[in-house]
């Protein structure tokens, strides 16, 4: 199979291959910079960021690499809009934004020509989006890790969405080898994002206790879990996932007032970073529906190379 050509406005990338944006600093600048590098869009999360941080990831990235950069920002944290002007003013090639839906983004968008990508998980948000100036979409399914915003799979809504817009339809969830990315490309797709398979990555810069709870998790491990941002979300079993199951987790100390909105259940960020940082024991480890398939930690050149191999192995 030839891979499709994907075109972002004017961004068209060697692969049609988008990093996920992984909060809370998952996705920094050494793993954005590695993908853009390989010839796929790298993503820097700018979720729980600081203004001054972003801009030094950003700046960071763009020393590594030559290739398109891009954030994710999610609409529900409290900073989101100066954190978008923030990636504007450092000239970010582009925004990739979900868990919510801003309106005011398309207006910076244009104002600044920086394009718009929108997640979405109905062909009825696609549409809007679209409407409003969004750039391409991204079709995310239930198959995918972190916040979820549909219980339907990426390959039962992707025919819909690509049906009903005209716009480059980038497919979500739960794709973590070229069969997962032939797949959603004869189903439509102009590209694909994958976000679980370069957590797995040399230049993924979480702890490698992290990286190991990928290795070693089974299907019985992935689950579903309440999050404060008001949306499910899929992350691998352990203490912390336990408790909040039970519905008895580690109460908040000192609110930073980080959300919009924020059911107060627990500390949704303090959760993400204690896991970044390796203390995955009193954390959240997001992760997508089949993180089971991936059995190695590989340079991001690497991954790409198989992915391409078992893309061009696959039948039209």
């Amino acid at each position: 199979m030839k891979f499709p050509q994907l075109k972002i406005a004017q961004l068209i990338p060697r692969y049609p291959i988008v990093q996920g944006g992984m909060a809370t600093r998952v996705s920094t600048a050494p793993l954005a910079a590695a993908v853009a590098n390989a010839g796929g869009i790298g993503v820097i999360a700018a979720t729980g960021m600081s203004i001054e941080e972003l801009k030094r990831e950003i700046r960071e990235a763009r020393r590594l690499s030559k290739g398109i950069i891009g954030i994710n920002i999610m609409f529900a944290v409290r900073q989101f809009a100066n954190l978008v002007h923030t990636a504007i003013g450092e000239k970010i090639d582009l925004i990739i934004t979900g868990a919510g839906f801003s309106r005011d983004i398309f207006k910076w968008g244009a104002e600044s020509g920086v394009p718009i990508v929108t997640i979405v998980s109905s062909s009825k948000l696609a549409k809007i989006a679209e409407r409003l100036g969004a750039a391409a979409i991204v079709a995310e399914g239930n198959e995918a890790g972190g916040h979820l915003g549909t219980d339907r799979s990426l390959f039962e809504i992707l025919p819909e969405i690509v049906a009903s817009v005209k716009l480059p339809v980038i497919a979500a969830g739960g794709i973590v080898d070229g069969q997962g990315i032939a797949k959603a490309f004869r189903l439509g797709a102009s590209g694909v994002q994958m976000a679980t398979r370069f957590v797995a990555s040399v230049e993924c810069t979480v702890a490698d206790v992290f990286k190991q709870m990928y290795l070693k998790a089974r299907p019985e491990d992935i689950m579903l879990i309440n999050s404060p941002v008001g949306m499910p979300g899929r992350a691998i079993r352990n203490p912390f996932v336990n408790d909040i199951m039970l519905g008895c987790p580690a109460p908040i100390k000192g609110c930073e007032l980080c959300l919009k909105d924020c059911s107060r259940e627990y500390c949704i960020i303090k959760a993400l970073e204690n896991a970044r940082l390796g203390n995955v024991n009193e954390g959240i480890v997001f992760a997508g529906k089949n993180v089971g398939q991936i059995n190695s930690i590989l340079p991001v050149q690497k991954i790409f190379d198989n992915l391409v191999q078992e893309v061009q192995a696959e039948p039209d």
